[in-house]
């Protein structure tokens, strides 16, 4: 099984990249997480966003691996203990479907990629920066494997 991320923004601070990588690096082989990151749309000044929500759309839609199953980041998604995480993930495992992670941009997601998901995961009810989500989207990843494969990272 692979584990999309597929988040909007390009060009993050370093540390937000090393901590991702981190995480991404000591995933598994038979579960790695791939990042796709998606350039921001651009907002001008005095416009709400929607324009810039849109052209994200476009693009997350673009990206998405055929046959996924979209889980989409949103405050109001349904919050999760890591170990019902995990059993997402086996559930998914056992359906052979591959998750595919949506972290919006700072306008947040359009109405047309929320519509399109399998499942609203919220990950925490503090509003976080979406560089900081992806990074916290990636250790709970990491955590909800330990679990599945058995390893001690994760203890009760």
């Amino acid at each position: 099984m692979k584990l999309h991320v597929i988040a909007v923004g390009h060009k993050m601070p370093g540390w937000i990249d090393a901590g991702y990588d981190d995480y991404a690096r000591r995933m598994p082989p038979d579960m790695p997480l791939l990042l796709n990151a998606i350039k921001p749309g651009h907002r001008a000044a005095g416009e709400d966003g929607t324009r810039a929500r849109q052209l994200e759309a476009e693009r997350i839609l673009a990206v998405l691996p055929a046959g996924c199953l979209p889980v989409v980041l949103d405050e109001r998604g349904t919050q999760a203990t890591t170990r019902e995480l995990a059993a997402w993930l086996q559930g998914w495992m056992a359906e052979g479907l591959s998750p595919a992670f949506v972290i919006g941009g700072a306008d947040g997601l359009d109405a047309s990629v929320k519509t399109r998901a399998g499942k609203l995961l919220g990950l925490s009810k503090l509003t976080l920066p979406h560089a900081l989500a992806r990074v916290l989207l990636a250790e709970q990843l990491y955590r909800a494997v330990c679990i599945i494969k058995g390893h001690p990272y994760h203890r009760d």
